[in-house]
């Protein structure tokens, strides 16, 4: 597959379509949503964390969703005890947001801070470093959720890709994810406060702007940690739109990208978590074996609107070789992969 990388300027023509399909490795295309051709119920914007800490007293992490998708809106809270192998989802939906909910135009500017009642979800972006603070009561039957994680983000290269759809000229999907954001803060659940120390705590934002067709099904898969005592991640994933010009996967090493052309999941006939993922690349330069620990799984069913989620966390294990053919070997690093699909 040939792979294009883009170039300054507007992501949207003045007809509000796709101006260049491709990838780079930071935010070169500038996102305007009244540029979007297409209705505003149609329009999907999210902010997407997740950090995992795998120190003494892990694994465990949280999960952090808001989005404005048209017509619903999501305010989403996923704590994660991978030790104990359980997780707790709540969601908050706010009906007919169209664009109120005030997401930015960007990746690198801009504060998120959205209440729903008793929940209140802030992201506090502070230049090199992101602050997430969260605060619902009544998580886990009153048992209560909040706390306050800072993640640093050093000068460093990311995904970012920007695909059309096929025989869909309005619908564009714009993605950026940034991995290996080192996490340091404490989040208290019930009567227990979990530390996140950022010599073992990771996460990763993933930004996404675009519209899509009714029907998809998207794969992805992020781990980020210390391999060798060097920040090392990875984004992997595939499903969204025409990906002639570019794929979203590639792996980061010492804050520098390595593209990497297509990743294949195979994953388990029949299960999600009973037994090991494994992935290939077609350059032969990313192979792993994931170890599933827990799947999180959710199933909406509102006659038009389906979104069948299995996002299982677990531990890579295998090689990639970067650009200048350097052997990277990866031992039971703490991530996830997940198939999702969505009609709506």
């Amino acid at each position: 597959m040939q792979q294009q990388r883009l170039s300054p300027g507007p992501l949207l023509d003045e007809n509000g379509t796709l101006a260049e399909a491709g990838w780079a490795a930071s935010e070169i295309r500038v996102y305007e949503r009244t540029r979007v051709a297409a209705s505003r119920l149609r329009i999907k914007e999210w902010d997407y964390y997740c950090v995992l800490s795998d120190g003494e007293a892990g694994p465990y992490g949280i999960a952090l969703t808001v989005a404005d998708n048209g017509y619903i809106g999501l305010l989403g809270i996923s704590w994660l005890d991978l030790a104990g192998r359980t997780e707790v989802t709540e969601n908050k939906l706010v009906p007919f947001p169209l664009g109120r909910m005030h997401l930015p135009s960007s990746a690198d500017v801009g504060d998120v801070v959205i209440h729903r009642g008793a929940m209140r979800i802030e992201y506090r972006n502070e230049g090199r470093a992101r602050r997430l603070i969260v605060d619902h009561p009544g998580f886990g039957g009153g048992r209560g959720l909040s706390g306050e994680l800072l993640l640093s983000q050093p000068p460093m290269d990311r995904m970012a890709i920007a695909t059309p759809f096929p025989h869909a000229p309005k619908a564009f999907y714009y993605n950026q994810k940034i991995n290996c954001l080192p996490a340091w803060g404490s989040i208290r659940v019930d009567r227990a406060t979990h530390e996140f120390d950022a010599t073992s705590a990771f996460g990763v934002f993933d930004w996404g702007r675009g519209v899509w067709t009714y029907d998809n099904t998207w794969y992805w898969g992020s781990a980020s940690g210390l391999v060798d005592a060097v920040p090392f991640g990875f984004s992997i994933g595939y499903g969204f739109g025409d990906t002639t010009a570019a794929s979203e996967n590639m792996v980061f090493h010492d804050g520098v990208a390595h593209k990497l052309d297509r990743v294949h999941f195979h994953r388990p006939a029949d299960t999600y978590d009973g037994a090991p993922w494994r992935f290939t690349s077609n350059d032969d330069r990313f192979e792993m074996e994931f170890d599933p620990i827990l799947d999180r799984a959710a199933d909406v069913n509102a006659v038009v609107i389906r979104s069948t989620q299995h996002q299982v966390f677990g531990r890579y294990t295998g090689f990639v070789l970067l650009d200048d053919g350097t052997r990277i070997e990866v031992e039971n690093l703490l991530g996830f992969a997940e198939a999702v699909r969505n009609r709506w």
